[in-house]
């Protein structure tokens, strides 16, 4: 059972804090809440008799659903439609009466083997999980970028352009590389360039921007004057990466959550749209999940947060806190498949674990 493997989500409740409920009517919930999110369309009684194997007659049925309703895990679209889960009832499915399972192991290799795939780049692992994550869970995914509180020199090439111009490309510890086209003078030629960059990653290694100017080495006092330009602007690239990528996020799968009939209604769309698209909401969010542990998952806004009235949202932290770390997740309709969300998400952020430990081990 889910109970035992995720805690603390956003206005969660253990089971003494739920509305009792009997066998029979958990069970009725455990079908109607599965029916709905296969069909997008309220379930009526008959509906569940037939689907269901309740052993119980349409009257008995029909008082169970009223009573449902009644303690709030249920809602009436209309006085003669079907029913659909209400929050409440999702996060009562979610914590007491979903089986949680992994995802199958086609699909696990699958997605190791694509991250196998990719070259040490920042900007692809995060454009590959926020893809991973859309064609696994089928809505829309969020990925934030691990960020260190302090940017720590990894690695520098020179490289030789035209005449006095050079490419620089500066790879940091997080895995985040940046490149920036330097003048130089006088001429220098591939060999000259190579040479300075092998004295340079030597001098340099895991040094922060704060190391290289407040405590230099002895070495990088006596550099030549178009090394030292180098050098500063090293740490003016350190210095930007230590600012960015806080507010930065990668996303995928909107096509998915958009064909959903929830947003057939143009007025709902937009709202998610200007939700994405403004960040403020999302960032909040997000932020607050890196200083937790483990899946969290917010449903329907859980009266917290009116915006995500139609959408709930599947999120974990990744990497090592409080030195790099992120947050992966995905964003659906209220009626996404919970489990395999979950599934999707834990095993995902298990894999940005082990590439970040790689990078800082």
């Amino acid at each position: 059972m889910l109970t035992k493997m995720i805690q603390n989500l956003p206005g969660s409740q253990n089971e003494a804090q739920f509305p009792a409920l009997t066998p029979r009517q958990r069970e009725v919930l455990r079908v109607l809440v599965q029916e709905y999110v296969a069909s997008a369309t309220p379930v009526a009684s008959g509906t569940l008799q037939r689907i269901g194997d309740l052993g119980v007659s349409s009257a008995t049925l029909r008082n169970e659903l009223a009573l449902l309703e009644e303690l709030g895990y249920l809602d009436q679209p209309h006085t003669s439609a079907g029913r659909v889960p209400s929050v409440r009832g999702y996060r009562y499915f979610v914590e007491q009466l979903m089986e949680q399972r992994d995802l199958p192991a086609p699909e696990r290799r699958m997605i190791m083997h694509q991250f196998h795939q990719i070259r040490l780049n920042l900007d692809q692992w995060m454009e590959l999980t926020a893809a991973v994550l859309a064609q696994v869970s089928q809505v829309a995914s969020l990925v934030t970028p691990p960020h260190a509180n302090r940017a720590e020199f990894k690695h520098l090439e020179l490289i030789s352009t035209h005449e006095t111009l050079c490419l620089m490309i500066l790879v940091l510890q997080d895995g985040s590389v940046h490149q920036e086209m330097l003048s130089v003078t006088p001429e220098l030629d591939q060999a000259t360039l190579s040479a300075a960059s092998n004295q340079l990653n030597a001098l340099l290694a895991g040094l922060t921007a704060d190391e290289m100017v407040a405590r230099p080495k002895p070495e990088l006092t006596t550099l030549s004057e178009w090394k030292r330009q180098v050098l500063e602007r090293v740490v003016d690239l350190m210095r930007v990466a230590e600012q960015r990528a806080v507010n930065q996020i990668y996303r995928d799968g909107l096509v998915n959550i958009f064909g959903e009939p929830e947003f057939q209604d143009v007025a709902r769309t937009m709202q998610v749209v200007e939700m994405i698209e403004r960040q403020q909401l999302l960032q909040r969010i997000l932020q607050g999940t890196l200083e937790t542990n483990g899946v969290q998952i917010i449903i329907g806004g859980e009266g917290s947060y009116d915006e995500l009235y139609d959408v709930s949202l599947v999120l974990s932290p990744y990497g090592i806190p409080n030195r790099a770390s992120g947050v992966l997740g995905v964003l659906g309709p209220t009626r996404m498949h919970y489990g395999r969300a979950i599934s999707a998400v834990r095993y995902v952020a298990q894999m940005l674990n082990s590439l970040v430990a790689e990078v800082y081990g």
